[in-house]
């Protein structure tokens, strides 16, 4: 679709490590965010918005499982679908604050998996709170969850993230955009389902990565974009190392490379490296990861903001 940018905001960058994730700090970051998507709305973009939810679903699942003893905890698919109606508020209520009201809309969102990937013997999406090395065990032990070491941010519960298949609402999104909106999708990357062999659609325990998942979409959109808004400018390789250095423009080749040689770990850069280079490969978009601060120069021609991801014919390896 001409003119359409996807988005992808992180859950981090809705609750902040080190932020207890208040109501107050949702919504004042989601003000930050709503900024950043005007930038290019007010460009003339057609803009879908997919939130990540890995702080919010993961706390949430907590405050289940504590209160189990009064009221039945809910299944992890049912935690995506709460968060995604939490955070989608969230931001549609900040980007028509900028943009008008009514301009915003949030669709709560499904994305088909196959419940023979592998993500579901090797848990790897990190959910919730950060917790300390000399928690780990007593965690592991009493709740029966999965620990791993989080960029070196401290240890967090993982879970399952299959490979996003099947968006269900890919046509009421495009029909959306076509009326002018600004479309929250994919959520959390979507509700988890597995498509039965006799036509039923089921809750699968799984979050998956809404880098991913904003790739599958804008694949499914024939987007001209997908913007996978992070921390940090642009990429860089051979991170916290002397020989470190920035990169404007990555083939996909040398994407594929670096993510061999364990340049971008699966808890950080790497989805995100993942998803772009998927992105290209299917479509003749483009892909960019930056910061929030950064999303409108990114877009604009021949820009060398942030990271383009291209097609390896583009450019020899760096």
């Amino acid at each position: 679709m001409k003119n359409v940018a996807v988005v992808a905001v992180g859950g981090n960058a809705l609750t902040a490590q080190g932020q207890d994730g208040t109501a107050e700090d949702i919504e004042n970051n989601a003000a930050t965010m709503a900024s950043a998507v005007s930038s290019i709305v007010d460009q003339g973009w057609r803009v879908v918005v997919v939130h990540g939810n890995g702080p919010q679903v993961g706390s949430l699942a907590i405050q289940q499982e504590t209160e189990g003893s009064l009221v039945p905890p809910q299944p992890l698919y049912s935690l995506n679908a709460m968060t995604q109606g939490q955070l989608g508020s969230v931001l549609v209520r900040a980007i028509n604050e900028v943009q008008g009201a009514g301009t915003a809309i949030s669709v709560v969102s499904h994305m088909c998996v196959d419940q023979n990937d592998p993500a579901f013997v090797s848990p790897s999406k990190p959910i919730g709170p950060f917790f300390t090395a000399s928690q780990v065990a007593t965690l592991a032990r009493d709740r029966n969850w999965t620990m791993e070491e989080d960029a070196g941010r401290g240890f967090r519960r993982v879970v399952p993230s299959p490979q996003p298949g099947e968006f269900l609402e890919a046509s009421a999104v495009a029909a959306l955009l076509d009326v002018g909106k600004v479309v929250l999708a994919a959520g959390g990357g979507g509700i988890a389902l597995e498509h039965t062999d006799d036509g039923r659609y089921l809750g699968v325990d799984a979050v998956i990565d809404k880098d991913s998942a904003a790739a599958r979409l804008a694949s499914s959109l024939e987007a001209e974009a997908l913007l996978l808004l992070t921390g940090v400018d642009a990429v860089a390789v051979d991170f916290g190392t002397p020989s470190q250095r920035t990169i404007s423009r990555m083939s996909v080749h040398d994407a594929e490379r670096h993510l061999s040689d364990g340049q971008f770990p699966p808890g950080s850069m790497g989805p995100k490296i993942r998803a772009a280079a998927n992105f290209v490969q299917e479509s003749s978009g483009t892909a960019v990861i930056t910061s929030p601060q950064l999303l409108m120069d990114a877009l604009k021609p021949d820009s060398n903001v942030g990271t383009h991801i291209v097609p390896s014919t583009m450019m020899s390896s760096v």
